[in-house]
């Protein structure tokens, strides 16, 4: 793969890069895969994956330690506040993965380089990248601290945060021009114990479900789930991010 050499990422992240095969996958595009499939042994959709639950379970345990007091919603608002598209894909501009990127010539002609869906995914990917090349500790010792300035952030800002329906809301009248609507689709257990299933759709399309022991925290996972997923749905409305000066 012709790209950078990993130094100053490493530099950055604070930790010698040992497996560096894996790391570089997780700059790998999917569509400089398609277009080049002998010359990268696969690309960073899986890495992605999983990273995304190796940031969650990160950023969860520094809220669930920094609000010893406060409840699932206010720490369920916080993380959405912390871990979404736009934030991962600054962070990823401040550590420089961009220069990393591998990208097919039609999505690189379309600067994806700076859309924030693509550097999102690759912040994720190398996230799993590192979860198992360098092991949990490490790994979750690098994503705290690269979170730690956005927690002090986030810590004085008075009130609580957003919910993931009012993001969500604020994304789909930027994006869609519509609000979303919330539809129960099922209710299950006795009177005492009831499970409702949510689904939340935005211009006739739905963006996620969710259930909760109310209709109200149905909503709320309704909107995470749908939230998380904007990376693809919003595809074609990525607005480019620039990089931060360093």
């Amino acid at each position: 793969m012709d790209a950078p050499p990993l130094d100053e990422l490493s530099a950055k992240l604070g930790i010698v890069l040992r497996e560096q095969e894996l790391i570089r996958q997780a700059f790998v595009h999917s569509s400089y895969h398609n277009e080049n499939p002998d010359m990268v042994p696969g690309h960073n959709e899986r890495l992605e994956f999983y990273g995304d639950a190796v940031i969650g379970v990160t950023v969860s345990r520094l809220l669930f330690e920094q609000y010893p007091d406060e409840d699932e919603g206010f720490l369920t608002a916080r993380r959405a506040a912390l871990v979404n598209r736009e934030a991962l894909a600054e962070m990823a501009l401040e550590i420089g993965l961009d220069r990393y990127l591998l990208l097919g010539r039609g999505e690189s002609e379309a600067g994806g380089a700076t859309r924030p869906s693509v550097l999102a995914a690759c912040f994720e990917a190398l996230a799993g990248a590192l979860s198992l090349t360098e092991g949990h500790d490490r790994t979750d010792a690098v994503i705290a601290r690269l979170f730690a300035p956005r927690l002090e952030a986030l810590a004085a800002i008075s009130g609580p945060p957003k919910s993931a329906k009012s993001l969500l809301q604020e994304w789909s009248q930027r994006y869609r021009a519509a609000k979303p609507t919330y539809h129960l689709i099922e209710t299950t257990g006795p009177p005492h114990d009831q499970v409702f299933r949510v689904a939340v759709m935005v211009a006739d399309m739905t963006l996620g479900t969710g259930s909760g022991t109310s209709r109200q925290r149905a909503e709320e996972q309704a909107a995470q789930v749908a939230m998380a997923e904007l990376p693809d749905v919003a595809e074609m409305h990525d607005e480019p991010l620039r990089p931060t000066a360093s």
